[in-house]
């Protein structure tokens, strides 16, 4: 059965438009409530007129205000209590949740989108994403009439006050104990997101001396010109603090970019790298799974140390689960979702930036120092708009272009087209290690698909 409304991260749209309205987003919860509602009455301890409980939380957007109400009024009218936690980064959901052992936990969050974005996501009461049948569940479940409980049995919603020091906590649980910072300068960009009064003080109750950006949030700015994926501006604050190391984390705070004192960016690919290099020190790793998308580089380098390597599909539900059926720990894609399973249950831009302060460390020096090693092969990404439907990986012109690439890149490289999960897009990307020859490859083939649509 094809989910209708669930990609690859919850629920996501455009705030006014079908599924992210007031009325839709009512009736998602409403469903999700009668689906718990119903997997937690089979319960064996299961008492009668005990009420399944669920946590909500959300990012900065101004839009959070209405969906958090609607949500509410949903779960309440399927009989579900609902604890708010107000802006909370997406893995603090899943920790707390797992931690007040609640039914499950909702993020109203676009994560790195636009603030005119917003979506749901949803994560068990183990801390883990809902797996394909409980969301195929709540699909069906969303045909079925709104409905609402007998009044004695209405879901209550209370607040939970102490959420921000019992994740900070927990954050600075995943950092060694005979461990600190102290002594290193370390600029935060929070892109105006849900962990702006957080992760400051993470790094700073472990003894760094802390400066903050992307810390003022007004329901508008999330992820504009800051953040994981603008990271200039954190080049030019750690420049100009003269600080040791800058952190950047995304709307949501489950990605994480890092600069160090020269400005330098460094993605998610090199920082994987960096905490499975230090696990090894520790002992043996198992494996790692990265993406289509990760970098050539970073899969011959784990060859070289003999660690097993695997790719998925894009998108860290697609790494989760290969790393459960494999058994492994650590994945992570490029663009900063970095899964250290050891340490919790999702990706989490807080505590992988502690991984990778801990390798930094472990070896001494600086970022450059450790992370220099790693020479990514360039890449070049193209987005072509694609029109619903179109044949693309059946035309001909396409296909012709796609060998004829692959044969000039004589093995040292790779072709990768893709259709976006979120926008009618096709994602050209070709890497290799000559830049000009990714360059002009990429470029022609981005051509052959544009006169392959417009014909």
């Amino acid at each position: 059965m094809t989910r209708k409304y669930f990609g690859t991260d919850g629920v996501r749209g455009r705030v006014g438009e079908v599924p992210i309205t007031p009325e839709f987003v009512m009736r998602l919860g409403h469903a999700a409530g009668r689906v718990l509602a119903a997997r937690d009455s089979a319960r064996s301890h299961a008492k009668p007129g005990d009420r399944p409980a669920v946590l909500i939380g959300k990012d900065t957007r101004i839009s959070g205000y209405m969906l958090e109400a609607a949500l509410e009024a949903g779960f309440s009218a399927a009989g579900v209590d609902v604890c708010l936690v107000g802006p909370m980064p997406t893995p603090a959901i899943a920790y707390l949740t797992r931690a007040l052992r609640l039914q499950a936990g909702i993020v109203i969050s676009a994560s790195h989108n636009p603030y005119y974005d917003n979506g749901i996501k949803f994560f068990a009461a183990n801390g883990s994403k809902l797996p394909d049948d409980l969301e195929l569940e709540i699909e069906a479940a969303l045909d079925e009439p709104l409905t609402c409980v007998p009044s004695a049995g209405l879901g209550r919603a209370r607040r939970i006050d102490d959420a921000d020091g019992r994740y900070i906590e927990f954050c600075k649980g995943t950092f060694p104990f005979d461990m600190d910072l102290r002594g290193l300068k370390i600029v935060v960009d929070c892109a105006n997101g849900a962990a702006y009064h957080l992760a400051p003080h993470v790094f700073h109750e472990l003894g760094a001396e802390v400066s903050s950006i992307g810390t003022e949030p007004n329901g508008l700015n999330i992820n504009q010109d800051v953040g994981a994926t603008a990271p200039g501006a954190l080049s030019r604050a750690v420049l100009a603090q003269a600080a040791d190391v800058g952190i950047a984390l995304d709307g949501d705070a489950d990605r994480l970019i890092m600069v160090d004192s020269l400005g330098q960016v460094y993605d998610g690919d090199q920082l994987l790298f960096a905490v499975v290099r230090s696990r090894l020190r520790q002992g043996a790793v198992a494996g790692v799974v990265g993406t289509l998308m990760t970098n050539l580089a970073l899969e011959h380098a784990f060859g070289e140390l003999k660690v097993p390597f695997a790719r998925a599909a894009v998108g860290d539900r697609y790494v989760m689960d290969l790393l459960r059926q494999k058994g492994w720990l650590y994945g992570g894609e490029n663009s900063g979702h970095i899964l250290c399973l050891d340490r919790h249950t999702t990706g989490d831009g807080i505590v992988s930036a502690l991984q990778v302060l801990c390798a930094l460390r472990e070896e001494g020096g600086d970022l450059q120092q450790l992370l220099g090693c790693l020479r990514l092969y360039p890449q070049k990404l193209i987005n072509v708009a694609l029109s619903k439907g179109f044949p693309w990986q059946e035309h001909p012109l396409i296909a012709a272009t796609r060998a004829e690439v692959e044969r000039e890149l004589q093995g040292c490289g790779r072709v990768l087209l893709r259709a976006s999960g979120t926008e009618p897009l096709l994602r050209v990307m070709v890497e290799g290690q000559d830049p000009l020859l990714v360059n002009s490859a990429a470029e022609r083939l981005a051509t052959a698909v544009r006169e392959a649509v417009s014909s």
